[in-house]
């Protein structure tokens, strides 16, 4: 029996929307340890990942070969209590953050997804599908039914029906059929199992707890629990995680990695390794970069926190010029449920962000962020800058601008809704208000990553998309749409 239940359905209200840009992914975490608090420790790995995703959250345990799923939408300590965490017991663990890259964002999406259609699953996945909606309509014409519209929910099909046994046979035959981006964790009766497209889309981390394993989408996840980062889960692997300790398999090919740059750029924390290096390091590099790149004549370098910090100390290092926080960032605004009515929403952006007239007044200031999208909040943020009383604003962005969308996992608007769409970077600037605006060259981003970029998928930048771009046709909300069109 499952116990996956709706906890809280006060919560599916809209919350403050905390950054006007990409949207974070998911996040999956998995662990097997007999003997320890698994629930505890998927929650507070959980908590280390909330920036992946904050519209849903949920775990599930197995113990004594009874799989239980807890999963509801919001925040993950809005979601559990100790009550709940007491509930779950068990020897393994999986859980979920998300942010929806496939449909939407209802509750009957939360994860871990649960399906018993001759094997009993809970999954959990980062990516996203761009076969989605070509296994949906086989999975429907053998009388497979789904509960949600999310493509995580028809991986967890495929392996719950599929005859291979034991699950480790079963991902190794269902992979070769998934397309497009997936790092996913799924859990049985015996054993732990994560999987990664063979192209490596997303990122996926194994970890050691003691003699026992976990992974992780990133490694600041095992930092939190006193786990040790060991390696990443390598493109076309699947590693289980069982009594008998450790198992790996190179499961499909792995011709060509795709990783995605921008987990270097913004995604992942900056505490967090990606191949090989922390990314505070990265970013700090970018920002060097930027100011050899496009320096500028001015008086302070301030950042657009939290996501621009790093970069904003890099260029202040390389530039010379004097670094303040020029804008107060509050942390708490995504966490609110209440709307803030008429009278305060023409103050919009102050919820988020507040300028210190002492700071930038009568100064030349550069503004360092790590990526522009549609520019509301950027144009907002100057225009307060000059109320402020900068006298310049001069924009300065470590990455290149994006003017395509992703189809891997990520939802970045679309291509009509970028403000570098179909203009030149002057003319973006103008329509920023900024004295001045540039951006991180390519060859800049690869060079402060550190690893060559044959190696990654930068399609957001580029418009090449290295799975190929079916995704755009299929997009977040196909499988929502076919439902309706074929109910029942």
């Amino acid at each position: 029996m499952n116990s996956s239940r709706r906890l809280h359905p006060d919560r599916d209200q809209p919350t403050v929307s905390d950054r006007d840009g990409p949207r974070d992914e998911c996040g999956v975490f998995g662990v097997y340890a007999p003997g320890r608090d698994v629930a505890r420790l998927v929650y507070f790995a959980l908590y280390a990942l909330q920036h992946r995703g904050q519209e849903s959250a949920g775990i599930a345990t197995c113990e004594g070969g009874h799989i239980t799923t807890l999963r509801d939408t919001g925040l993950v300590s809005q979601v559990f209590d100790e009550q709940k965490l007491r509930a779950l017991d068990g020897d393994m663990a999986i859980g979920h953050v998300r942010y929806s890259t496939t449909g939407g964002g209802s509750w009957e999406n939360s994860q871990p997804v649960w399906r018993d259609d001759g094997r009993e699953v809970a999954l959990a996945h980062n990516g996203n599908l761009t076969n989605a909606v070509e296994l949906y309509n086989e999975l429907r014409e053998r009388g497979i039914d789904f509960r949600g519209t999310s493509d995580s929910e028809l991986i967890a099909a495929l392996l719950s029906v599929e005859e291979e046994r034991p699950i480790e046979n079963a991902v190794a035959a269902v992979m070769p059929r998934l397309e497009g981006a997936y790092s996913t964790v799924v859990m049985t009766k015996r054993a732990v199992v994560a999987f990664r497209d063979p192209h490596g889309v997303r990122p996926l981390s194994l970890g050691r707890l003691g003699d026992r394993w976990c992974v992780a989408s990133e490694s600041c996840a095992f930092d939190i629990i006193g786990a040790e980062l060991v390696r990443e889960v390598s493109p076309g692997e699947a590693v289980s995680l069982t009594a008998d300790g450790l198992e790996s398999r190179q499961v499909v090919p792995s011709e060509q990695p795709s990783h995605c740059v921008f987990e270097h750029i913004y995604f992942s924390r900056p505490d967090s390794r990606l191949e090989g290096r922390v990314l505070q390091q990265v970013r700090g590099r970018m920002g060097e970069i930027l100011a050899l790149e496009a320096p500028v004549d001015a008086d302070l370098v301030i950042s657009v926190p939290d996501s621009g910090n790093p970069a904003a100390n890099g260029f202040a290092r390389v530039s010379g010029l004097p670094k303040d926080d020029g804008l107060i960032k509050n942390r708490y605004v995504g966490r609110t449920f209440i709307q803030p009515g008429q009278e305060l929403r023409k103050h919009g952006l102050r919820m988020k962000f507040n300028p210190l007239p002492e700071i930038v007044a009568g100064k030349r200031v550069v503004v360092v962020d790590d990526s522009i999208v549609r520019g509301n909040t950027t144009r907002q943020i100057v225009g307060m800058l000059r109320e402020a009383g900068a006298t310049e604003v001069h924009l300065r962005i470590s990455a290149p601008p994006i003017r395509h969308p992703c189809h891997y996992g990520v939802d970045m608007s679309s291509r009509e809704e970028m403000v570098a769409h179909d203009r030149t970077v002057d003319e973006i600037a103008r329509e920023l208000g900024a004295d001045s605006l540039a951006y991180l060259t390519l060859d800049g981003v690869y060079e402060a990553v550190g690893t060559p970029r044959e190696m990654h998928c930068d399609a957001c930048f580029s418009g090449e998309y290295p799975l190929g771009d079916g995704g755009e046709v299929d997009g977040k909300f196909a499988l929502e749409q076919i439902a309706v069109a074929s109910p029942g």
